[in-house]
């Protein structure tokens, strides 16, 4: 599979890693580029995707970056691990829902790598824990498809600042928590992005399918 595997050591800003996916995005489209994955940490940043509502905000002093991705606001920052791509869907299923259901996949088997248990919820998008009857989210899912190119992708909490959720409704969601890998087993993630791409890379050959 002819994609570009790319790591980026540093935190990357938001706006210029939205800025340099876009940019593949219509090189891909021009079949002028290869298609991209790309593994980051952002700067502590709020987003606020296309159905995101003001009212979701709680605290009216923090920064709100707005993007053209799907979903509702959330927060990115030190210790969550951004899984970016681009993604040619006229070389595979042209089915946006496999597609989302490829990156669920991809999750939920990866994290099972850790024997963690996780799940997806067809009403509330993204891949959620459950403990002692309480709910929570440790991935959220955001996509943009233009011309049958994927774009976006998912977050997954590693051991980022949960304390930054609470100046938000993650997601729109009023009756879940967020969580993140080390508040459910304090291990090791160093090769978490090595077992997520290839899980990913997995899956993708699935839509082909």
């Amino acid at each position: 599979m002819n994609i570009e595997i790319k790591k980026s050591v540093k935190p990357i800003e938001y706006s210029i890693a939205i800025s340099e996916l876009e940019d593949r995005l219509n090189k891909v489209k021009d079949n002028q580029s290869k298609e991209l994955i790309w593994i980051l940490q952002h700067h502590s940043v709020y987003t606020a995707g296309t159905s995101a509502n003001n009212s979701e905000i709680i605290n009216k002093d923090i920064d709100v970056t707005y993007t053209n991705r799907g979903g509702k606001i959330t927060y990115h920052g030190p210790g969550q691990l951004m899984f970016y791509f681009v993604i040619d869907l006229k070389k595979r299923k042209k089915d946006i829902r496999k597609l989302i259901t490829a990156i669920e996949n991809t999750i939920i088997t990866t994290l099972k790598e850790y024997e963690i248990n996780v799940f997806a919820d067809k009403e509330n998008i993204g891949i959620w824990y459950k403990h002692n009857n309480e709910i929570k989210k440790i991935a959220a899912i955001g996509v943009r498809v233009s011309k049958w190119v994927a774009y976006h992708g998912f977050s997954l909490n590693i051991n980022c600042n949960l304390e930054k959720y609470k100046n938000i409704i993650p997601c729109g969601i009023y009756d879940k928590g967020v969580t993140n890998l080390i508040e459910i087993k304090d291990i090791s993630y160093d090769d978490i992005e090595e077992k997520l791409i290839n899980n990913f890379i997995l899956n993708l050959e699935n839509l082909n399918a």
